[in-house]
């Protein structure tokens, strides 16, 4: 594996446990994850993709983040042994919220077809 995608996995461990420590309630609402991290090569810059069930409000949870990733990043620093901590850029990752609306369009077209076929067979 890299060295780069290595280091993205360690950040990625890393942020999980220290976001549970961030006090801000803004960036407490509903359940986050992070979904991914990129680090650039020179390691000056990373970008930390998080994703959260029953957000109240994104722009609340990002201004929250952007505040408390001086903490962050002093936190990483002391944690991962890395040439430069680099600077931490959050970004709102809909994956998850996106598949959960396409599964739950799926699950109505069966359940329109099933009651079309119950249709058919009770005419």
């Amino acid at each position: 594996m890299p060295k780069i995608e290595r280091i993205n996995e360690d950040i990625q461990r890393a942020l999980a446990s220290l976001i549970t420590n961030v006090k801000d309630p803004r960036v407490n609402q509903g359940m986050l994850s992070i979904t991914g991290v990129h680090t650039t090569g020179d390691l000056r810059y990373c970008k930390v993709y998080v994703s959260v069930l029953g957000l109240e409000s994104e722009k609340d949870l990002m201004k929250g983040l952007k505040s408390a990733s001086g903490y962050l990043r002093r936190e990483l620093g002391a944690r991962l042994d890395l040439r430069y901590t680099p600077e931490l850029i959050f970004e709102l990752d809909r994956s998850i919220e996106h598949g959960a609306h396409i599964s739950k369009l799926i699950n109505e077209l069966e359940l329109s077809d099933t009651e079309e076929a119950s249709d058919e067979h009770d005419s």
